[in-house]
């Protein structure tokens, strides 16, 4: 079992990568694999509807996107983790996710996932939310905690001090890797997924 950890901070060290190697840290002790990987400083071209991923397989942008969408079949789970900007995930994350979704979410459905957000003070919740809809929208399985998924502090060492941050950030690692080793239980005794019917577009104007 492996969890991607996706650092969407354009600091790579900073306060989102101290709350996600929180949850590393707790995987590793409960068995699990995982590997942090950063969006980087550069800048991340949002989608711009092409349809290029459809018929190629890959995003017309040759960046990180592609990079990692040919990885995803390695992981077992995704949580993303993104600083707060105005109330919302970072635009970098936001544009990667975009078009890692629509151009490889197929590798991603059926897979838990969860998001970890970063602030000073306020807007947690809704740069949350906002995460939380690449997964609900794609067939995946949502882990939440013993509160939102959110440390706060406007440094590394404030989020350190953090404590009921980093304790919802343990409890998550732990909810994740109970989550996957009843996944993997499940397959080993003839569980199968759920199916999934042919998808339905229901367009409201004709």
């Amino acid at each position: 079992m492996k969890v991607l950890l996706f650092n969407g901070s354009p600091n790579e060290k900073g306060c989102t990568y101290t709350a996600l190697s929180e949850v590393q840290k707790t995987l590793r002790e409960e068995g699990v694999e995982s590997e942090i990987v950063w969006v980087g400083k550069k800048p991340v071209a949002g989608c711009i509807a092409c349809g290029s991923c459809r018929s190629k397989g890959a995003c017309v942008f040759g960046d990180g996107v592609n990079a990692l969408a040919a990885r995803l079949d390695e992981f077992d789970a995704l949580v993303v983790g993104s600083p707060v900007y105005y109330a919302g995930p970072s635009g970098q994350s936001t544009a990667f996710l975009d078009r890692l979704f629509y151009s490889a979410g197929k590798k991603l459905a059926g897979k838990p996932g969860a998001a970890v957000v970063s602030c000073r003070r306020g807007g947690a919740s809704a740069a949350f939310d906002r995460l939380n809809k690449y997964f609900l929208i794609n067939n995946m399985y949502v882990v939440g905690s013993q509160y939102w998924n959110q440390v706060h502090g406007n440094t590394p060492e404030q989020v350190l001090q953090d404590e009921e941050g980093l304790q919802t950030m343990r409890t998550l690692a732990r909810n994740l890797a109970w989550l996957l080793k009843c996944m993997e239980a499940g397959k080993k005794n003839g569980v199968p997924m759920p199916a999934t019917e042919a998808k339905i577009m229901t367009n409201f104007i004709r």
